[in-house]
Protein backbone atom coordinates (compact mmCIF):
# COMPACT_ATOMS: atom_id res chain seq x y z
CA UNK A 1 0.00 0.00 0.00
CA UNK A 2 1.52 3.28 -1.13
CA UNK A 3 1.93 5.80 1.45
CA UNK A 4 2.44 8.81 -0.57
CA UNK A 5 2.31 9.02 -4.22
CA UNK A 6 6.56 8.69 -5.57
CA UNK A 7 7.67 8.93 -1.66
CA UNK A 8 9.91 5.80 -2.15
CA UNK A 9 11.16 7.20 -5.36
CA UNK A 10 11.56 10.96 -4.47
CA UNK A 11 13.38 9.78 -1.33
CA UNK A 12 16.12 7.82 -3.15
CA UNK A 13 16.31 10.03 -6.03
CA UNK A 14 19.75 11.60 -5.20
CA UNK A 15 19.85 9.76 -1.50
CA UNK A 16 23.19 7.77 -3.21
CA UNK A 17 24.89 12.10 -3.16
CA UNK A 18 22.86 14.22 -0.61
CA UNK A 19 25.79 16.88 -1.13
CA UNK A 20 23.87 17.75 -4.39
CA UNK A 21 20.92 19.67 -2.45
CA UNK A 22 23.20 22.50 -0.10
CA UNK A 23 20.62 23.55 2.93
CA UNK A 24 18.09 26.29 1.35
CA UNK A 25 19.72 29.47 3.26
CA UNK A 26 17.18 30.58 5.93
CA UNK A 27 17.48 33.54 8.71
CA UNK A 28 19.34 32.84 12.10
CA UNK A 29 21.64 30.03 10.51
CA UNK A 30 24.56 32.37 11.71
CA UNK A 31 23.28 33.52 15.42
CA UNK A 32 25.27 32.88 18.52
CA UNK A 33 23.69 32.16 21.80
CA UNK A 34 25.50 31.39 24.92
CA UNK A 35 26.25 28.72 26.78
CA UNK A 36 25.38 28.39 30.73
CA UNK A 37 29.03 26.43 30.91
CA UNK A 38 30.67 29.33 28.99
CA UNK A 39 31.20 30.95 25.98
CA UNK A 40 29.11 30.80 22.77
CA UNK A 41 27.69 28.65 19.76
CA UNK A 42 25.89 28.75 17.06
CA UNK A 43 22.33 27.62 17.58
CA UNK A 44 20.88 24.70 15.97
CA UNK A 45 17.20 25.15 15.20
CA UNK A 46 15.75 22.20 15.64
CA UNK A 47 12.17 22.65 16.02
CA UNK A 48 10.71 23.40 12.27
CA UNK A 49 7.57 21.50 13.38
CA UNK A 50 6.28 24.31 15.26
CA UNK A 51 7.89 27.17 13.03
CA UNK A 52 10.08 26.54 10.54
CA UNK A 53 12.61 29.62 10.08
CA UNK A 54 12.26 32.37 6.83
CA UNK A 55 13.64 31.48 4.00
CA UNK A 56 16.24 33.92 3.04
CA UNK A 57 14.30 34.13 -0.53
CA UNK A 58 10.66 34.77 1.07
CA UNK A 59 12.56 37.40 3.49
CA UNK A 60 14.36 39.21 0.40
CA UNK A 61 10.85 38.93 -1.39
CA UNK A 62 8.71 40.77 1.16
CA UNK A 63 11.54 42.91 1.70
CA UNK A 64 11.50 44.11 -1.99
CA UNK A 65 7.74 44.48 -1.47
CA UNK A 66 8.02 46.43 1.56
CA UNK A 67 7.82 49.53 0.17
CA UNK A 68 5.33 49.22 -2.13
CA UNK A 69 2.79 48.06 0.27
CA UNK A 70 -0.91 49.34 -0.08
CA UNK A 71 -4.32 48.19 1.04
CA UNK A 72 -5.69 45.33 -1.28
CA UNK A 73 -9.41 45.69 -2.91
CA UNK A 74 -9.11 49.14 -1.04
CA UNK A 75 -8.49 51.80 -3.26
CA UNK A 76 -7.40 53.45 -6.80
CA UNK A 77 -4.07 54.16 -5.94
CA UNK A 78 -0.82 52.89 -7.72
CA UNK A 79 0.39 51.01 -4.23
CA UNK A 80 -3.14 49.65 -3.24
CA UNK A 81 -3.47 48.16 -7.18
CA UNK A 82 -0.19 46.86 -7.30
CA UNK A 83 -1.06 45.25 -3.80
CA UNK A 84 -3.94 43.68 -4.77
CA UNK A 85 -2.36 41.88 -7.89
CA UNK A 86 0.20 40.62 -5.79
CA UNK A 87 -2.22 39.48 -3.39
CA UNK A 88 -4.25 37.64 -6.01
CA UNK A 89 -0.83 36.36 -8.24
CA UNK A 90 -0.20 35.21 -4.54
CA UNK A 91 -3.68 33.17 -4.40
CA UNK A 92 -2.32 31.59 -8.21
CA UNK A 93 0.49 30.48 -7.25
CA UNK A 94 -0.85 28.76 -3.98
CA UNK A 95 -3.21 27.24 -6.45
CA UNK A 96 -0.57 26.12 -8.54
CA UNK A 97 1.75 24.56 -5.53
CA UNK A 98 -1.27 22.58 -4.19
CA UNK A 99 -2.54 20.82 -7.64
CA UNK A 100 -5.78 22.29 -6.85
CA UNK A 101 -8.56 21.25 -9.37
CA UNK A 102 -9.95 23.83 -11.55
CA UNK A 103 -12.85 25.79 -9.52
CA UNK A 104 -11.23 24.95 -6.20
CA UNK A 105 -10.97 27.91 -4.11
CA UNK A 106 -8.13 29.31 -2.46
CA UNK A 107 -9.09 30.95 0.85
CA UNK A 108 -6.44 32.72 3.21
CA UNK A 109 -6.54 32.38 6.73
CA UNK A 110 -4.15 32.98 9.34
CA UNK A 111 -3.05 29.33 10.30
CA UNK A 112 -3.80 25.73 9.65
CA UNK A 113 -6.13 26.11 12.88
CA UNK A 114 -7.95 28.66 12.07
CA UNK A 115 -8.19 27.21 8.26
CA UNK A 116 -9.95 23.43 9.79
CA UNK A 117 -12.24 26.15 12.06
CA UNK A 118 -13.28 27.63 9.17
CA UNK A 119 -14.13 24.72 7.37
CA UNK A 120 -16.02 23.51 10.52
CA UNK A 121 -18.40 26.87 10.69
CA UNK A 122 -18.79 25.71 7.12
CA UNK A 123 -20.29 22.07 7.23
CA UNK A 124 -23.66 21.49 6.27
CA UNK A 125 -26.55 20.54 9.11
CA UNK A 126 -26.17 17.33 9.91
CA UNK A 127 -22.59 16.74 8.96
CA UNK A 128 -21.05 14.01 10.34
CA UNK A 129 -16.98 14.09 11.25
CA UNK A 130 -14.83 11.36 11.49
CA UNK A 131 -11.27 12.00 13.08
CA UNK A 132 -8.50 9.89 14.33
CA UNK A 133 -7.58 10.32 18.33
CA UNK A 134 -3.80 10.58 16.59
CA UNK A 135 -4.41 14.30 15.24
CA UNK A 136 -2.83 17.34 16.30
CA UNK A 137 -5.33 19.09 18.09
CA UNK A 138 -5.97 21.81 15.28
CA UNK A 139 -7.65 18.96 13.54
CA UNK A 140 -9.44 16.85 16.60
CA UNK A 141 -11.00 20.16 18.65
CA UNK A 142 -12.67 22.40 16.04
CA UNK A 143 -15.80 20.20 14.95
CA UNK A 144 -17.70 21.08 18.16
CA UNK A 145 -21.13 21.40 16.59
CA UNK A 146 -21.03 18.47 14.43
CA UNK A 147 -21.30 14.95 15.44
CA UNK A 148 -18.28 13.63 15.58
CA UNK A 149 -16.39 9.80 15.98
CA UNK A 150 -12.90 9.99 17.00
CA UNK A 151 -11.20 7.08 15.52
CA UNK A 152 -8.42 4.70 17.37
CA UNK A 153 -5.00 5.06 17.00
CA UNK A 154 -4.21 2.82 14.32
CA UNK A 155 -0.86 0.63 14.17
CA UNK A 156 -0.58 0.29 10.47
CA UNK A 157 -1.52 2.30 7.61
CA UNK A 158 -3.41 -0.67 6.15
CA UNK A 159 -5.30 -0.66 9.85
CA UNK A 160 -6.34 3.29 9.62
CA UNK A 161 -7.70 2.44 6.47
CA UNK A 162 -9.80 -0.54 7.38
CA UNK A 163 -11.00 1.70 10.76
CA UNK A 164 -11.95 4.29 8.63
CA UNK A 165 -13.91 1.95 6.16
CA UNK A 166 -15.51 0.61 9.07
CA UNK A 167 -16.59 3.59 10.69
CA UNK A 168 -18.16 4.73 7.64
CA UNK A 169 -19.87 1.73 7.10
CA UNK A 170 -22.29 2.62 9.55
CA UNK A 171 -22.97 6.14 9.42
CA UNK A 172 -25.65 7.62 8.23
CA UNK A 173 -25.41 7.24 4.27
CA UNK A 174 -28.08 10.00 3.27
CA UNK A 175 -25.86 12.65 5.46
CA UNK A 176 -23.36 14.85 5.02
CA UNK A 177 -19.74 13.20 6.27
CA UNK A 178 -16.34 14.38 6.67
CA UNK A 179 -12.83 12.82 7.35
CA UNK A 180 -9.96 14.86 8.94
CA UNK A 181 -6.75 13.31 8.28
CA UNK A 182 -3.34 14.19 8.73
CA UNK A 183 -0.65 13.83 6.18
CA UNK A 184 2.32 13.60 8.29
CA UNK A 185 2.24 13.07 12.05
CA UNK A 186 3.93 15.86 14.26
CA UNK A 187 4.62 13.98 16.76
CA UNK A 188 6.06 11.10 15.03
CA UNK A 189 6.50 12.90 11.87
CA UNK A 190 5.24 9.18 10.12
CA UNK A 191 3.42 9.64 6.25
CA UNK A 192 -0.44 8.61 6.37
CA UNK A 193 -2.19 7.20 3.62
CA UNK A 194 -3.76 9.95 2.89
CA UNK A 195 -5.07 8.91 -1.20
CA UNK A 196 -6.24 5.38 0.24
CA UNK A 197 -8.34 6.94 3.37
CA UNK A 198 -9.23 9.49 0.55
CA UNK A 199 -10.66 6.80 -1.77
CA UNK A 200 -12.17 5.32 1.23
CA UNK A 201 -13.80 8.30 2.29
CA UNK A 202 -15.45 8.62 -1.33
CA UNK A 203 -16.84 5.38 -1.23
CA UNK A 204 -18.87 5.90 1.00
CA UNK A 205 -20.23 9.30 0.39
CA UNK A 206 -17.85 11.57 2.52
CA UNK A 207 -15.50 14.08 1.71
CA UNK A 208 -12.22 14.43 3.23
CA UNK A 209 -9.96 17.44 4.29
CA UNK A 210 -6.20 16.98 4.83
CA UNK A 211 -4.14 18.49 7.60
CA UNK A 212 -1.46 19.38 5.66
CA UNK A 213 1.17 21.38 8.08
CA UNK A 214 3.69 18.96 8.54
CA UNK A 215 3.65 17.39 4.88
CA UNK A 216 3.30 20.42 2.73
CA UNK A 217 7.05 21.76 3.77
CA UNK A 218 8.36 18.65 3.37
CA UNK A 219 6.98 16.97 0.53
CA UNK A 220 5.41 17.71 -3.04
CA UNK A 221 1.50 17.98 -2.53
CA UNK A 222 -1.07 17.57 -5.18
CA UNK A 223 -5.13 17.65 -4.41
CA UNK A 224 -5.89 16.09 -7.51
CA UNK A 225 -3.09 13.18 -7.31
CA UNK A 226 -4.14 12.83 -3.41
CA UNK A 227 -8.22 13.18 -4.38
CA UNK A 228 -8.93 14.87 -1.44
CA UNK A 229 -11.30 17.86 -0.71
CA UNK A 230 -9.54 20.09 1.11
CA UNK A 231 -5.87 20.84 1.81
CA UNK A 232 -5.17 23.13 5.16
CA UNK A 233 -1.28 24.15 6.43
CA UNK A 234 0.53 27.29 7.71
CA UNK A 235 2.73 29.63 6.26
CA UNK A 236 4.75 29.84 9.39
CA UNK A 237 6.13 25.76 9.02
CA UNK A 238 6.49 26.57 5.45
CA UNK A 239 9.17 28.99 6.00
CA UNK A 240 7.37 32.19 6.00
CA UNK A 241 6.51 32.94 9.37
CA UNK A 242 4.30 35.99 8.84
CA UNK A 243 0.85 35.20 9.90
CA UNK A 244 -0.73 33.36 7.41
CA UNK A 245 -2.70 29.77 6.59
CA UNK A 246 -4.76 28.30 3.30
CA UNK A 247 -7.60 26.60 2.89
CA UNK A 248 -7.68 25.50 -0.45
CA UNK A 249 -10.51 22.72 -2.45
CA UNK A 250 -14.22 22.62 -3.37
CA UNK A 251 -16.28 25.81 -3.22
CA UNK A 252 -19.65 24.55 -2.66
CA UNK A 253 -19.68 23.94 1.04
CA UNK A 254 -17.67 27.37 1.88
CA UNK A 255 -20.03 29.52 -1.05
CA UNK A 256 -23.36 28.24 0.88
CA UNK A 257 -22.09 28.90 4.29
CA UNK A 258 -22.38 32.16 6.13
CA UNK A 259 -19.41 34.24 6.45
CA UNK A 260 -16.94 33.28 8.43
CA UNK A 261 -15.83 36.85 9.88
CA UNK A 262 -18.94 39.23 8.78
CA UNK A 263 -17.37 42.67 7.78
CA UNK A 264 -15.55 44.59 5.02
CA UNK A 265 -14.40 42.20 2.14
CA UNK A 266 -17.00 39.52 2.58
CA UNK A 267 -19.78 41.70 1.45
CA UNK A 268 -20.46 42.57 -2.09
CA UNK A 269 -23.23 44.92 -0.95
CA UNK A 270 -24.95 46.42 1.71
CA UNK A 271 -28.57 48.20 1.97
CA UNK A 272 -30.91 49.74 4.67
CA UNK A 273 -34.52 47.95 4.90
CA UNK A 274 -37.56 49.64 5.18
CA UNK A 275 -37.75 47.65 8.54
CA UNK A 276 -34.40 49.25 9.83
CA UNK A 277 -32.28 46.56 9.15
CA UNK A 278 -29.75 45.60 6.79
CA UNK A 279 -29.65 43.50 3.91
CA UNK A 280 -26.15 42.08 2.91
CA UNK A 281 -25.64 40.38 -0.25
CA UNK A 282 -22.42 38.01 0.60
CA UNK A 283 -19.22 36.82 -2.14
CA UNK A 284 -19.51 34.07 -3.50
CA UNK A 285 -15.81 33.66 -4.29
CA UNK A 286 -12.93 32.94 -1.34
CA UNK A 287 -13.48 36.68 -0.68
CA UNK A 288 -16.68 35.39 0.95
CA UNK A 289 -14.02 34.30 4.30
CA UNK A 290 -11.52 36.63 3.98
CA UNK A 291 -13.48 39.79 5.66
CA UNK A 292 -11.44 42.46 6.55
CA UNK A 293 -8.08 44.23 5.34
CA UNK A 294 -5.98 40.80 3.82
CA UNK A 295 -2.42 40.34 5.62
CA UNK A 296 -0.86 40.97 1.93
CA UNK A 297 2.96 40.31 3.42
CA UNK A 298 1.72 36.92 4.93
CA UNK A 299 -0.05 36.02 2.01
CA UNK A 300 3.00 37.12 -0.25
CA UNK A 301 5.34 35.23 1.91
CA UNK A 302 3.86 32.31 1.54
CA UNK A 303 4.00 32.25 -2.16
CA UNK A 304 7.49 33.43 -2.21
CA UNK A 305 7.80 29.75 -0.33
CA UNK A 306 6.01 27.99 -2.65
CA UNK A 307 7.97 29.26 -5.07
CA UNK A 308 11.26 28.53 -4.03
CA UNK A 309 10.97 25.20 -3.00
CA UNK A 310 9.07 24.54 -5.96
CA UNK A 311 12.36 26.08 -7.80
CA UNK A 312 14.74 23.72 -5.30
CA UNK A 313 13.41 20.83 -6.31
CA UNK A 314 11.32 18.75 -3.88
CA UNK A 315 12.84 15.76 -5.27
CA UNK A 316 16.61 16.81 -3.88
CA UNK A 317 15.34 18.57 -0.88
CA UNK A 318 13.28 15.33 0.13
CA UNK A 319 16.70 13.13 -0.92
CA UNK A 320 18.39 15.54 1.39
CA UNK A 321 15.82 15.34 3.97
CA UNK A 322 16.01 11.77 4.30
CA UNK A 323 19.83 11.66 4.51
CA UNK A 324 19.41 14.04 7.64
CA UNK A 325 16.56 11.49 8.96
CA UNK A 326 19.14 8.58 8.92
CA UNK A 327 21.51 10.17 10.73
CA UNK A 328 19.52 11.09 13.49
CA UNK A 329 18.08 7.54 13.82
CA UNK A 330 21.31 6.07 13.63
CA UNK A 331 22.77 8.22 16.25
CA UNK A 332 20.10 7.75 18.89
CA UNK A 333 20.32 4.02 18.01
CA UNK A 334 23.57 3.84 19.66
CA UNK A 335 22.00 5.02 22.57
CA UNK A 336 20.02 2.49 24.63
CA UNK A 337 18.45 4.39 26.65
CA UNK A 338 16.73 6.54 24.38
CA UNK A 339 13.14 5.33 22.66
CA UNK A 340 11.70 6.81 19.36
CA UNK A 341 7.93 7.05 19.31
CA UNK A 342 6.07 5.62 16.16
CA UNK A 343 2.36 4.29 15.34
CA UNK A 344 3.85 2.17 12.19
CA UNK A 345 7.22 0.93 13.14
CA UNK A 346 10.90 1.46 12.43
CA UNK A 347 10.65 1.31 8.83
CA UNK A 348 7.40 4.10 8.12
CA UNK A 349 8.02 6.65 5.77
CA UNK A 350 8.22 9.51 7.45
CA UNK A 351 9.35 13.56 7.27
CA UNK A 352 12.11 15.25 9.53
CA UNK A 353 10.19 14.84 12.66
CA UNK A 354 11.15 12.15 15.48
CA UNK A 355 10.09 12.37 19.19
CA UNK A 356 11.44 10.17 21.57
CA UNK A 357 12.32 9.82 25.58
CA UNK A 358 15.11 8.88 27.72
CA UNK A 359 15.00 6.32 30.10
CA UNK A 360 15.89 7.77 33.81
CA UNK A 361 15.25 11.79 32.34
CA UNK A 362 12.40 14.15 32.58
CA UNK A 363 11.95 15.49 29.26
CA UNK A 364 11.75 19.24 30.38
CA UNK A 365 15.12 18.23 32.04
CA UNK A 366 16.60 17.15 29.28
CA UNK A 367 15.40 19.49 26.42
CA UNK A 368 16.90 22.29 28.72
CA UNK A 369 20.02 20.97 29.24
CA UNK A 370 20.39 20.58 25.03
CA UNK A 371 19.88 24.20 25.01
CA UNK A 372 21.41 25.56 27.79
CA UNK A 373 24.63 23.46 27.55
CA UNK A 374 24.85 22.56 23.63
CA UNK A 375 22.69 25.09 21.98
CA UNK A 376 20.21 23.48 20.57
CA UNK A 377 16.44 24.34 20.06
CA UNK A 378 14.13 21.46 20.38
CA UNK A 379 10.89 20.62 22.17
CA UNK A 380 9.35 18.63 25.10
CA UNK A 381 5.59 17.99 26.44
CA UNK A 382 2.72 16.40 24.81
CA UNK A 383 3.25 18.95 21.05
CA UNK A 384 -0.60 19.74 20.76
CA UNK A 385 -1.01 15.87 20.23
CA UNK A 386 -2.11 15.13 23.53
CA UNK A 387 -4.12 11.40 23.11
CA UNK A 388 -1.32 10.26 20.68
CA UNK A 389 1.21 11.19 22.62
CA UNK A 390 -0.22 9.49 25.66
CA UNK A 391 -1.14 6.27 23.25
CA UNK A 392 2.39 6.16 22.78
CA UNK A 393 3.89 6.71 26.26
CA UNK A 394 1.42 4.16 27.94
CA UNK A 395 0.69 7.61 30.36
CA UNK A 396 -2.20 9.09 31.50
CA UNK A 397 -2.70 12.98 31.86
CA UNK A 398 -0.89 14.22 34.96
CA UNK A 399 1.79 16.40 36.36
CA UNK A 400 5.00 15.77 35.45
CA UNK A 401 6.88 17.03 38.70
CA UNK A 402 9.96 19.27 38.97
CA UNK A 403 12.33 19.24 36.63
CA UNK A 404 15.10 18.41 38.53
CA UNK A 405 13.74 14.97 39.53
CA UNK A 406 14.24 12.04 36.95
CA UNK A 407 10.75 11.23 35.54
CA UNK A 408 10.70 8.04 34.95
CA UNK A 409 13.46 4.79 35.91
CA UNK A 410 14.68 2.38 33.56
CA UNK A 411 11.48 0.14 32.30
CA UNK A 412 9.14 3.04 33.70
CA UNK A 413 6.37 4.93 31.57
CA UNK A 414 7.52 8.30 31.00
CA UNK A 415 4.57 11.04 30.81
CA UNK A 416 6.20 13.48 28.41
CA UNK A 417 8.74 13.75 25.33
CA UNK A 418 11.21 15.33 23.40
CA UNK A 419 11.14 16.19 19.93
CA UNK A 420 13.71 16.75 17.07
CA UNK A 421 12.37 18.29 14.08
CA UNK A 422 14.45 19.63 11.01
CA UNK A 423 13.71 20.61 6.64
CA UNK A 424 15.42 22.15 4.01
CA UNK A 425 17.70 24.96 6.08
CA UNK A 426 19.35 22.50 8.26
CA UNK A 427 23.02 22.08 7.81
CA UNK A 428 24.61 18.16 8.77
CA UNK A 429 26.75 19.67 11.35
CA UNK A 430 23.01 20.53 13.38
CA UNK A 431 21.96 16.91 13.37
CA UNK A 432 25.39 15.92 14.15
CA UNK A 433 25.39 17.94 17.25
CA UNK A 434 22.34 17.09 18.70
CA UNK A 435 23.38 13.16 18.01
CA UNK A 436 26.61 14.20 19.65
CA UNK A 437 24.44 15.91 22.70
CA UNK A 438 22.11 13.11 23.65
CA UNK A 439 25.16 10.75 23.61
CA UNK A 440 26.90 12.76 25.86
CA UNK A 441 23.98 14.06 28.58
CA UNK A 442 23.05 10.04 28.62
CA UNK A 443 26.66 8.99 29.47
CA UNK A 444 27.86 11.95 31.64
CA UNK A 445 24.53 13.91 33.34
CA UNK A 446 23.93 17.26 33.04
CA UNK A 447 26.45 19.66 33.71
CA UNK A 448 24.16 22.23 35.59
CA UNK A 449 21.64 22.15 37.99
CA UNK A 450 17.82 23.11 36.69
CA UNK A 451 14.94 24.21 38.12
CA UNK A 452 11.35 24.62 37.17
CA UNK A 453 9.97 28.33 36.88
CA UNK A 454 6.37 28.71 35.59
CA UNK A 455 6.15 24.97 34.51
CA UNK A 456 9.20 25.07 32.41
CA UNK A 457 12.96 23.62 33.27
CA UNK A 458 15.41 26.12 33.40
CA UNK A 459 19.23 26.18 33.99
CA UNK A 460 19.22 27.42 38.05
CA UNK A 461 21.55 30.70 37.85
CA UNK A 462 21.25 31.35 41.77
Amino acid sequence: MSVYPNAAETAVADAADPSLCAPLPVLGRDVTVPLVTGGEVTYAALDYAASAPALQRVWDDVAAYAPYYGSVHRGAGYLSQLSTDLFENSRAVVHEFLGCRDGDEVVFTRSTTDSLNLLAAALPDGCEVFVFETEHHASLLPWRDARVTYLDAPRTPGQAVRTLEHALAHRDPHGPALVCVTGASNVTGELWPVRELAAAAHAHGARIVLDAAQLAPHHPLSVQELDVDWVAFSGHKLYAPFGSGVLAGRADWLREAEPYLAGGGASRTVARRADGGVEVEWHTTAARHEAGSPNVIGVYSIAAACKSLTEAGFDRLVAREQHLIAKVREGLAEVPQVRVLSLFGDDAPRVGVLSFVVDGWNSSHFAAALSAEYGIGVRDGLFCAHPLVRTLLGSDPQDVGECGAPEAGPGERSLNAIRVSFGAGTPDEHVERFVRAVGELVRDGAQWKYRTEDGRCVPDRG
